[in-house]
């Protein structure tokens, strides 16, 4: 196809086009598959000629338009008509003319694949599935399209479900919330987080705006009971005192959960705390609207993927780590030291059990035997892994520590949020 092409190109008068390209020079006949002969003779005769320097008056290509007519016919500049083989068959020899020439059955040439032939990378989630923990109306499932927008989200009734679910290719990344900023850690999924080989991609954060569910007509003194998250029944618990909802709190998986449990069972004696999203849904009317106890209500999600990205410093990076030590906390200082002699800011410190030891015993002759507890800890610092100070901090974190793996180096969600409507 390049050697056709470039045949076809105007060359300056005078000019050998053999010369110009060493396909010609070393292939005097090119044999095109499935094309008509007179398209081949068309070359054996102009190759020939102008070997010998001569002229062919008398030739089927004597003349230079006639070379590039027959040139531009190879390199499929000459549009297929279809009917033609039709005519073909049917014997007729009213074959159609292009530039003087009888055309059959061009078969153009495969085309060599270039950097534009592979598909293109998706947009920003989309074409991805996101496994989430809750059912459709829960926050994670709005983190979800925030974290990927377009994606097709996939609800799981457990946390381990949705790491799973990656694992086994069911989903291509998860979503799935690490903190609070009024209830704190979700200390299942930092457990997770160990258990599995999965790693941060992300995160995303998500303003949480509570609001009180019911079936229509229920007003509040018919309720005796509220349910929902843990984690929302706590983001909530000074204002439901004040709207005199002194009642049963009682926790169930997750918030979306809870609305969908009141309406699917009818409970005109229960309400939910969930999202507006929610209540549209299931069928609830909304009691009372922004009911967390602070505005500053936000929830951190991580993005989680089987296989790492490439660390940058064009932006805002973090990283998260997790470590242990044999000699318990008595390293925790030197493990900040070699972070804060680098002026790397740390986000974020959790300490949790240690699963497989979680007693560490200590003998001493006078005072019989001590047992402390055994801890993992959790970091997050301000800090790419491209970056060298980052590296450098590790390394010296190495030292002092007998376990220590990186959960994640990944981008900062830096989007603006606005606090929720009071």
């Amino acid at each position: 196809m390049q050697a056709a092409a470039a045949a076809s190109s105007h060359s300056p008068s005078g000019t050998n086009l053999r010369s110009l390209n060493p396909l010609f020079r070393s292939n005097p006949v090119i044999l095109i598959p499935r094309y008509h002969p007179t398209v081949v003779k068309c070359m054996k005769s102009r190759s020939s000629s102008s070997s010998s320097g001569g002229s062919n008056p008398g030739g089927v290509g004597a003349t230079r338009a006639d070379w590039q007519s027959s040139c531009a016919i190879l390199a499929g500049k000459v549009a297929v008509v279809s009917q033609q083989q039709e005519t073909e068959k049917s014997g007729n020899s009213n074959l159609s003319a292009v530039n003087g020439h009888r055309t059959l059955d061009l078969v153009p040439l495969p085309k060599p694949l270039s950097i534009t032939d592979f598909s293109p990378a998706p947009m920003h989630g989309s074409q991805l599935r996101v496994a989430y923990q809750g059912v459709p109306g829960a926050y994670s499932e709005a983190a979800a399209g925030k974290a990927y927008p377009n994606c097709e989200a996939i609800p799981c009734d457990q946390f381990e479900v949705a790491f799973q679910a990656v694992e086994l290719w069911l989903a291509d990344r998860a979503v799935l919330p690490v903190e609070n900023s009024l209830g704190g850690s979700i200390h299942r999924n930092y457990d997770l987080l160990l258990r599995h080989r999965l790693h941060i991609v992300g995160e995303v954060q998500l303003p949480v705006h509570h609001c009180l569910l019911a079936l229509p007509g229920v007003r509040t003194d018919y309720l005796s009971r509220v349910i929902s998250h843990p984690q929302a029944l706590a983001q909530c618990e000074h204002t439901l005192t004040k709207l005199g909802l002194n009642v049963a709190r009682e926790a169930v998986d997750d918030t979306a959960g809870a609305a969908e449990f009141v309406s699917n069972n009818g409970l005109r004696d229960t309400a939910a705390i969930a999202s507006a999203r929610a209540a549209e849904l299931y069928g609830l009317q909304i009691l009372a609207d922004g009911i967390q106890d602070d505005s500053g209500n936000v929830t951190r999600f991580v993005m989680l993927a089987r296989e790492p990205i490439v660390p940058r410093t064009d932006r805002p990076f973090k990283t998260s780590i997790v470590f242990a030590h044999d000699k318990g906390t008595s390293v925790l200082f030197k493990v900040l030291s070699a972070f804060a002699f680098r002026n790397i800011s740390l986000t974020k410190i959790e300490s949790r059990p240690h699963r497989n030891r979680p007693i560490r015993l200590v003998d001493d002759a006078n005072v019989g035997t001590a047992k402390h507890f055994e801890y993992m800890f959790y970091v997050d610092f301000e800090a790419s892994m491209a970056e060298t100070r980052a590296q450098n901090a590790l390394a010296e974190v190495q030292e002092f520590t007998s376990f220590l793996r990186v959960l994640g180096s990944y981008p900062m969600d830096m989007t603006p949020w606005s606090p929720p409507r009071d």
